[in-house]
C-alpha cells in the first residue's frame, strides 16, 4: 500500500540533541566543558534513553523532562561537575531551544506539498515537544505531535506506535517511520511500519530481531523514499 503518513522521532532525528552542550561550551563562563562537551552530550543522551527503557520495563513511568534531568545529572557527575549549578541550569534551559537539523524544514515542506500526513511520535512530554517545535519553526508543516504521555509508557512499547493509526486512520504498512535511534527503527519495523534509520554518525546496526530496510545519513531523501 502507498505511504500516506510520515512520522518522525523528535530528539536526534529532527532536533539536534547535541546542540545544548555545544552551545554552552562556547560560552566563557562554562569553559569547564569547552573540550569535554561531546562526551557530556553523549553521556547525557545515553542515560536519558537508558532511564526511559528501565522505567518502561519496571512500570515506573515519569515524564521525559524528569528523565532528561536525571540523565544530565549522571553525565555531570561522570565529569566531576555535580556542584556546577549554573552549568546545569544553562544546559537544561538550552534543551528547550533545540534547533532542527538544516534539511528538516525543506524536507517536511516537500512531504506536505506531496499531500502526506506528517507527525512527530516522541518520548518527549507535550510541553518539551511544543518548545522544540516552536524553537525550530516547523509547526506549520506538522499535522500533529504525538507524545507517549497519552499512554504512560516510553518507546518501544507497541501502545506508543498504536498512536499513529489511531490518529491518522492508517495501517502500519502505510506509515513511513523515521528515527535516528537504531533500536527505535528496529522495533518499529517489527511493529509493521516501513522504517528508515537516520544514522548520522555511522553507528553499527543494533542486534535486534528486526532490521530497518532503509538506512540514511540524513533526512534529505525522505520525500523520495515516501513516494517510491
Amino acid at each position: 500500500m502507498p505511504i500516506t503518513t510520515c512520522v518522525f522521532d523528535a530528539y536526534g532525528t529532527l532536533f539536534d540533541v547535541t546542540a545544548a552542550a555545544r552551545e554552552a561550551a562556547g560560552q566563557p563562563e562554562f569553559d569547564a566543558i569547552s573540550e569535554s562537551w561531546p562526551q557530556l552530550a553523549a553521556n547525557w543522551r545515553l542515560k536519558q534513553l537508558q532511564y526511559s527503557w528501565l522505567r518502561a520495563i519496571t512500570g515506573a513511568h515519569t515524564d521525559f523532562w524528569e528523565v532528561t534531568q536525571n540523565g544530565l545529572d549522571w553525565a555531570l557527575e561522570a565529569q566531576g561537575l555535580t556542584g556546577d549549578t549554573p552549568l546545569r541550569k544553562r544546559l537544561l534551559d538550552l534543551y528547550w531551544e533545540l534547533q532542527a537539523y538544516p534539511e528538516v524544514p525543506t524536507m517536511l515542506q516537500a512531504l506536505k506539498d506531496a499531500g502526506l500526513n506528517t507527525a512527530i511520535l516522541s518520548n518527549g512530554s507535550p510541553a518539551m515537544l511544543d518548545g522544540a517545535v516552536k524553537s525550530a519553526g516547523v509547526g506549520a508543516v506538522l499535522d500533529d505531535v504525538l507524545s507517549v504521555e497519552s499512554v504512560g509508557i516510553f518507546k518501544p512499547d507497541h501502545s506508543v506506535y498504536d498512536l499513529v493509526g489511531k490518529r491518522f486512520g492508517c495501517t502500519p504498512s502505510q506509515v513511513l517511520f523515521v528515527s535516528s535511534n537504531g533500536w527505535d527503527a528496529g522495533a518499529a519495523t517489527g511493529y509493521g511500519f516501513v522504517t528508515a534509520w537516520v544514522n548520522r554518525v555511522g553507528e553499527p546496526m543494533d542486534r535486534l530481531p528486526w532490521t530497518p530496510p532503509h538506512v540514511l545519513s540524513d533526512l534529505t531523501t525522505i520525500p523520495d523514499l515516501a513516494a517510491a
